[in-house]
């Protein structure tokens, strides 16, 4: 059987879908081009992961095909219920890449507070004329210690996300519709460990008391935060989205830039992928990155061990 990994797998993965009986295809094909090469080439098997999108009109195209794999948690990109319903199975991997998420949070949340994106574009253009303007400008800096960090959406990955503002001794507040209570395992690197009991809040309640919000939820209807919602938050809130586009209104978040409501925005998704508003993309207290949330090589590793290991354990009996 063979495997289209349209937007890429990792070594392990393809080692492990080979060792299975599979041929893996990670040549990239063009989306309107898609159904005919699944077709052309017998494919049983597609995985994506964000770029790929896999609606109906594959779905319909494709009669051959058996599963449909997303390399990481949200499958906005896949009409899941309607491929389900022709009998195909969609999987993800939604364990897999919760620490690479919850350290990119980290890393924008480092640098909206030491001003990093800011100073990284103007040192190399002042840093030597400016030096003392430079250090002044950047010298109100403010630890994440002691700080409260509201997290919105409280599953594997807002508790991951938790763990780490744990062992930086700041306090978590959370919000989830779904989840009541969370018990989160803090891990050290010698084998000891503390858990910690959470008792999800009100979002309203976390809105008013966080000095950061980081947001962990799916492509949904709406904004979860919007020109309403801003009003709610803290003076000088940090706000970070690794998340997905859409669930802030890019339109309100410029404007509580620019009037200092929020001190500082960390994205790593936007309304408009693969092409966010320039306004966003030039504002000077906006912290930037590609959509890379699960893009480290430990995160690749488990992602296509794990689709392996899904696809083999459903098609074994079908070979």
């Amino acid at each position: 059987m063979k495997v289209l990994a349209n937007d890429g797998i990792s070594k392990s993965g393809i080692k492990a879908l080979e060792k299975g009986g599979f041929e893996v295809i990670t040549t990239k094909v063009a989306q309107e081009q898609v159904a005919n090469y699944i077709n052309q080439n017998n494919i049983s098997v597609v995985l994506v992961r964000s770029a790929t999108k896999v609606r109906k009109d594959i779905i319909d195209a494709c009669p051959g095909l058996k599963i449909i794999g997303r390399g990481g948690v949200g499958m906005d990109n896949i009409d899941v219920e309607y491929a389900r319903s022709k009998g195909i199975h969609v999987i993800n991997t939604p364990a897999s890449s919760s620490e690479s998420v919850a350290e990119l949070v980290f890393a924008h949340l480092f640098t909206g507070v030491r001003f990093l994106h800011d100073s990284n574009r103007n040192m190399p253009l002042e840093g030597d004329t400016n030096f003392d303007g430079l250090k002044k400008a950047y010298a109100n800096g403010i630890e994440l210690r002691g700080k409260t960090l509201g997290i919105v959406g409280f599953g594997r990955i807002g508790q991951a996300v938790a763990k780490m503002a744990l062992g930086l001794g700041m306090k978590v507040i959370a919000a989830d519709k779904f989840v009541d209570k969370a018990e989160v395992k803090v891990e050290f690197y010698n084998g000891q460990f503390i858990n910690v009991e959470f008792e999800t809040e009100p979002l309203e309640d976390v809105f008013k008391h966080a000095d950061f919000i980081t947001l962990h939820v799916p492509a949904q209807e709406g904004y979860v935060i919007g020109n309403e919602e801003f009003q709610l938050l803290k003076d000088g809130v940090g706000i970070v989205n690794c998340a997905r586009g859409g669930v802030i209104d890019e339109v309100a978040l410029l404007k509580a830039l620019d009037s200092n409501k929020v001190a500082f925005a960390g994205l790593d998704v936007f309304e408009n992928e693969p092409t966010p508003e320039i306004q966003i993309l030039m504002h000077p207290n906006i912290s930037l990155t590609p959509h890379i949330g699960a893009a480290t090589l430990e995160a690749q590793d488990r992602i296509g061990t794990e689709l392996a290991e899904q696809i083999i354990s459903l098609l074994k009996n079908e070979k």
